[in-house]
């Protein structure tokens, strides 16, 4: 299969502010934000993109134009309500200090599989569509273009932490677990065995490597001799 690299969008004024956003319209990147971005955009200057898959949420669309501005070819870059931000129904713009205090809190940081925000969806709900929504990008990708397509599916955070939840094998209730910062990039390869998590919650290092296809769906026993940059150091 293809391989999908998860940003997440960079720093917003809510971010910044405490606020849980959730689908309020005119959430915007902060500057740290768009310095957020504009490195993940260089950093994936070297890979040749297929795509550009976008939640339809302004933050996440002022990402992948940043990245966007980067790539040298011409990806494709459909908008996908499948990976839009949880619906945190009367949670959405509150401050997560007051939040905090609900009775409901403690149970989205241990059983969020038992969460169901009032007036929203439920956690369960949100990683249903979401994973569903990349496994049918990246078939289709593939499909198009091969084994060794690389596309970007640019969300939020607690969306890409449950798919990365599934792709790594964890129930929903272990996701919190797992940290995904403002853009930041993680890479999952669907292999015809297995997901294979190749990096998680990452805002350096070269990807240069993922221009070459993943060739091998075994796992290394041993760990392998980890992949090789094809980004040439200069003299």
């Amino acid at each position: 299969m293809a391989t999908v690299i998860l940003v997440r969008h960079g720093r917003t004024t809510a971010n910044a502010d405490g606020i849980l956003a959730g689908r309020m319209a005119g959430v915007r990147l902060d500057q740290i934000g768009v310095d957020q971005a504009t490195r993940a955009g260089e950093r994936l200057a070297v890979v040749p993109l297929v795509g550009v898959v976008s939640s339809p949420l302004e933050r996440c669309r002022q990402t992948s134009q940043l990245i966007l501005d980067h790539q040298a070819g011409s990806p494709v870059t459909p908008i996908e309500e499948g990976i839009t931000e949880c619906d945190y129904g009367d949670w959405q713009g509150r401050a997560l200090n007051d939040l905090a205090m609900h009775d409901l809190w403690p149970v989205v940081q241990n059983q969020p599989s038992a969460v169901v925000f009032p007036g929203g969806e439920s956690m369960a709900a949100m990683q249903a569509r979401s994973v569903a929504a990349i496994r049918r990008f990246d078939a289709a990708f593939e499909a198009q273009h091969g084994p060794g397509a690389v596309w970007v599916a640019v969300s939020h955070g607690d969306i890409i932490k449950s798919i990365l939840a599934d792709a790594l094998g964890m129930h929903l209730d272990l996701f919190q677990r797992i940290n995904v910062g403002p853009a930041s990039i993680s890479i999952v390869h669907y292999g015809t065995n297995r997901p294979s998590v190749h990096a998680t919650n990452t805002d350096s290092a070269d990807l240069s490597w993922l221009a070459a296809s993943i060739r091998s769906e075994d796992a290394p026993v041993g760990g392998g001799a980890g992949h090789q940059s094809t980004h040439k150091s200069r003299a």
